[in-house]
C-alpha cells in the first residue's frame, strides 16, 4: 500500500525553507547591510530568470506569427523592469561606509560576473563574444550562454516575423550571420517607416520593443549612478573598472534602427 500523500503547503510549493537558507554573510563577525546586498542580488537574479523566461515566450509567439500574444509578454517584462529599477532605491539606503565594512568579503565577486544579465544582453542582440570566457570557471553557465550566442536574438525573430507578413526585408537580413549584433540598417529603416506609416497593430509591437530597450538602458543608467553613489570612482569588485566601465555600457541601444527612424516620421 503505498503511504498517505504529503499535503502540499504554501512552504513545501515555494521550497521556502531551502530559499530562506541560502543567505550566507561573508563578513565575520557579519556586517549588518551585507544581508541586504546579498537578498537584493539574489532577487536580481530571479527576476532576471523570468524576464528570459518571458522573452523565450515571446520570440516562440513571434516565430508562429502570433503578434498579439507577442505584445502581452512584452507587457509583462516591461513591468519587471520598473521593479528592477525600484529594487535600486533600497539599494541607496545603505551608505558608502556601511557598503565599504563588508565590500572586502565579495573578494572577486562582481555583478560583472552575472550570467543570466549576460544571457539577457546576448538574447536581446548584443552580442559579445569575450563575455564567454570569463565562464570557464562554470560549464553551465558557459553552455547557455554559447547558446545563446549561436542562436538568432529577438531582433531577429522580429525581423522575419516582419518579412513574413510580406514587408520589404533582404534577403541578407532574414539569413544573416547572428553571432553578430546588429547595426544600423537603411533598409531596415525604410521597412519600419512603412509600417509606422501604414500599420497600426505592428507598430505598437515597435514602440513595445523601443520601450523594453529603452527600460533597459533607464536600469543601466540608474545602476551606473548607484554604484557612483556607493563607491565613487573605486576599482570595482571581479576585475572591472567599476563607474567607468558601466558608463561604457550606456546609451547603445539593442535595436538601433527603431530610434533612428524617430528622425524621419
Amino acid at each position: 500500500m503505498p503511504g498517505p500523500i504529503e499535503e502540499q503547503t504554501y512552504g513545501s510549493y515555494l521550497k521556502i525553507d531551502e530559499l530562506l537558507s541560502l543567505q550566507h554573510p561573508e563578513s565575520d563577525p557579519p556586517e549588518h547591510d551585507e544581508m541586504l546586498f546579498i537578498i537584493i542580488h539574489q532577487v536580481y537574479e530571479l527576476w532576471f530568470k523570468e524576464v528570459l523566461h518571458e522573452l523565450d515566450a515571446l520570440v516562440v509567439h513571434l516565430n508562429e506569427d502570433r503578434q498579439a500574444l507577442s505584445g502581452h509578454q512584452l507587457h509583462r517584462v516591461l513591468t519587471i523592469f520598473q521593479t528592477l529599477i525600484g529594487q535600486i532605491d533600497i539599494l541607496e539606503t545603505m551608505t558608502p561606509l556601511e557598503f565599504d565594512s563588508f565590500r572586502d568579503f565579495l573578494a572577486n565577486a562582481s555583478g560583472f560576473q552575472s550570467a543570466q544579465f549576460r544571457e539577457l544582453e546576448f538574447l536581446l542582440g548584443l552580442k559579445n563574444a569575450e563575455h564567454i570566457e570569463r565562464f570557464e570557471h562554470n560549464p553551465r553557465e558557459k553552455a547557455n550562454l554559447i547558446r545563446r550566442f549561436e542562436e538568432p536574438s529577438l531582433w531577429d525573430a522580429f525581423i522575419a516575423y516582419v518579412a513574413r507578413q510580406g514587408y520589404q526585408v533582404p534577403d541578407e537580413f532574414v539569413n544573416r550571420d547572428v553571432t553578430r549584433a546588429a547595426g544600423y540598417s537603411a533598409p531596415i529603416q525604410q521597412t519600419l517607416v512603412e509600417i509606422y506609416r501604414t500599420d497600426p497593430a505592428l507598430t505598437r509591437l515597435c514602440e513595445a520593443l523601443t520601450d523594453l530597450d529603452e527600460g533597459l538602458q533607464e536600469w543601466r543608467f540608474r545602476h551606473v549612478m548607484m554604484v557612483q553613489r556607493t563607491i565613487g570612482t573605486k576599482m570595482g569588485t571581479g576585475g572591472s573598472s567599476g563607474v567607468d566601465y558601466l558608463r561604457s555600457t550606456l546609451f547603445r541601444p539593442a535595436f538601433p534602427d527603431l530610434w533612428a527612424i524617430r528622425s524621419v516620421l
